[in-house]
Parts: C-alpha cells; structure tokens; sequence
C-alpha cells in the first residue's frame, strides 16, 4: 500500500489516574476511509483532538503528509491540508451559507478577515467556497441564511467548510449524530463520493454506516486501539466482539 497520509505513533494522553490514550499507533493512507470505533470513553475524541492539534499528546509522534507536525498547532495543521468537523456543528448561524465557507477558505488560506465585502468579490476566494457547496450539494442555497438550514444541511456546510482550500485529510467525528434516516444515507453518498479526493479518518457510533464506508477499522477500548483491520476482520475478530460489537463467541458464558 502506499506511503501513509497520516502516521500515528505510541500516541498516549493521560488525564489523572486515567489513560485517554495509551500507545496508539495508526495510519491512513490516501484516497482511503478509516473509521475509529469504540465504546463511549475509549479515547476516540481526545484522539482526534490530538491529531488536531487542539490538545497535546504527553507521549508519541504524529506524522501528515511525510512532516512530523506533533508540535504545530491546528492552524498550522489546516494550512497542510488537515481539516476537523465536531460532534456538535460549529457554525455561525447569523452568517449566510456563502459566508460560512469563505471564513473557512479564508482561515485555511491565513487571510486576514479585516476587508469581508471584499473578500466576498475575491474569486480566489468564492470560487473555492462555491465548489465546496457544490460537493456537499449546498450550492444552490449560498445566500441562505445558515440558521433556516436543516440538522441534516448544517452537517453538509460543516464538511463544506471542512473541505474548503485543499485538504488532503478530513478528520470527521460523528458526522451523522442526530440525524434521521434519509439524512444519514445523503451523508454516506457524500463521503462515499469524497473518498476518490480526500482521505478520511472517520469517528461513528452508527455501526451500519461504519461498515458501509470503511476500507479499515480501528477499535479503541479504554484508550487503546485493540485492533485494526479490513470490516470484515473487525466483525469477526472475537476481541472485538465481546468488548464492543456485543456478540457472543462460542464458549461464551
């Protein structure tokens, strides 16, 4: 396979007696979805908030695109091309759905935000944003205001902003949180369709939409990645079954 967009390793955080992170080494390659699962406090969020750069590991190396950035901080992560979405949609409500992505192609970018009527006639910095509504099918809403978007939408403009400049590695964490039905399966045809462009590290509870996407699983447990493989290596690995899938090995009691 080819050389990893992201390498992970010996990564560890501690809060107090409890280990957040214990020695966890990943990778995700390129053009590839990597889906992290695990039971609630496995360390899944202070995982990616590391990968972020939002919170620092007490131990381990992380390495994007052949650069060890373990030191840098988010903004210099996202101008290499590493983009985070949240559990919780962080949008400005007040703003327009335009106005929303030309922040995010503006903060990818390091632009300043003094001049804002200007930058909305800056093609070099609309015609960005433009193309990421078009990819999260959002275009044709631009001058909306983003408060009268649907749950499901403000996901959308979410990842919009997420792909705004160029991103090499989206970092997702439960994209489909709240979401309906209809909505969920608009949201894995998105990402399904993003992954011939971008590579993906992917946090979700919606197993049916884990293994739908994924090309590789990693389990966490208590702060540790307990196993990594292909969806169907995952499903059948017993570990993995009896600590989090919940199914029952033969020989269990």
């Amino acid at each position: 396979m080819n050389t990893p967009v992201l390498e992970v390793r010996e990564l560890s955080k501690r809060f107090g007696g409890i280990n957040a992170t214990d020695r966890v080494d990943l990778d995700v390659h390129e053009g590839e979805i990597l889906a992290v699962i695990g039971p609630n406090g496995a360390g899944k969020t202070t995982l990616i908030a590391q990968l972020a750069g939002m919170l620092a590991p007490d131990s381990g190396r992380i390495r994007f695109a052949g650069r060890d950035i373990t030191g840098l901080p988010p903004h210099a992560r996202a101008r290499l091309g590493m983009a985070r979405s949240f559990q919780i949609t962080s949008i400005f409500d007040a703003l327009s759905v335009l106005d929303n992505t030309l922040l995010a192609v503006q903060a990818h970018a390091g632009h300043s935000y003094r001049f804002w009527r200007r930058a909305r006639r800056d093609k070099k910095l609309t015609e960005p944003a433009m193309a990421a509504l078009q990819q999260v099918g959002l275009a044709d809403k631009a001058a909306a205001n983003a408060r009268g978007l649907s749950h499901g939408e403000h996901r959308q403009l979410e990842i919009a902003m997420a792909l705004a400049g160029t991103s090499k590695l989206l970092l997702l964490d439960e994209p489909m949180a709240g979401m309906g039905g209809e909505e969920s399966a608009r949201m894995v045809d998105l990402l399904r369709a993003l992954k011939s462009s971008k590579s993906i590290l992917l946090i979700e509870h919606d197993m049916d939409v884990v293994f739908a996407l994924a090309d590789r699983i990693t389990v966490m447990v208590d702060g540790k990645a307990i196993a990594s493989g292909a969806p169907e290596e995952i499903r059948a690995d017993e570990n993995v079954r009896r600590a989090y899938l919940g199914v029952e090995t033969p020989g269990d009691a």
